[in-house]
């Protein structure tokens, strides 16, 4: 339960933070930009299978590289892709802290 709530939490509940303390006037458009982190598990649909709730996403999936990481950090240097740098780098946190619970 607490692998659930921590993985959603920070899927869900750290972009709006986000939106809300570092884009207040525009909260709703940066809460809308940065919860679109979530389409990056796009990449999930070309695993076999599509979901293995016993198999880590970084580094196994394309968009879950450490390329792909590597070139959304790079996104926040440019400011017009920050927003969107951020919002894939917290999926990646997301999906990394998911990670540590399938370590034994």
């Amino acid at each position: 339960m607490l692998r659930f709530i921590l993985h959603y939490g920070i899927h869900i509940l750290v972009p709006i933070g986000i939106a809300l303390v570092f884009y207040p006037d525009k909260r709703i458009k940066a809460s809308l930009i940065l919860l679109a982190g979530f389409l990056l598990d796009v990449d999930h649909l070309w695993a076999e299978p599509i979901f293995d709730p016993n198999r880590c996403s970084i580094g196994y999936h394309l968009l879950h590289s450490y390329l792909a990481i590597a070139l959304y950090t790079g996104l926040l240097i440019w400011k017009p892709l920050r927003i969107v740098g951020i919002a894939f780098l917290i999926h990646m946190v997301a999906d990394a802290v998911d990670c540590l619970f399938i370590l034994d």
